[in-house]
């Protein structure tokens, strides 16, 4: 049986994925997601199970930029500028607080949440 965890995770790999499949069948673009939660956490494995699954492989089309705040919210904002400055193409956030950053820190590029 499938874990809650595991479930939610990869329900939410498979909704942001969603705009990244359409424009897959486009060209050759490689994907880059920009994750940043509090701390290591294993949903992150299960995120790219899932985005392996829907076929976007690391190294290939996709591109995984990890920040951790390790627990300090003032962090966020810092953070989140350099994925931008990276040029992500999605924000993954985990928990209010970093989600309602991610959504003050750029409105154009698509954010979702991961909740704990």
């Amino acid at each position: 049986m499938m874990e809650r965890r595991t479930f939610i995770a990869m329900l939410t790999g498979g909704l942001l994925a969603a705009p990244l499949a359409i424009e897959a069948q486009q060209g050759g673009k490689v994907y880059r997601v920009g994750w940043v939660t509090s701390g290591h956490l294993p949903f992150l494995a299960n995120f790219r199970e899932g985005m392996r699954d829907l076929g976007y492989v690391e190294g290939e089309n996709l591109l995984i930029f990890e920040r951790y705040t390790d627990g300090k919210a003032e962090r966020l904002p810092g953070l989140l500028a350099e994925l931008l400055h990276l040029n992500s193409d999605i924000l993954v956030t985990s928990g209010s607080a970093a989600t309602r950053a991610a959504r003050e820190a750029s409105t154009s590029v698509p954010s979702g949440f991961r909740h704990r």
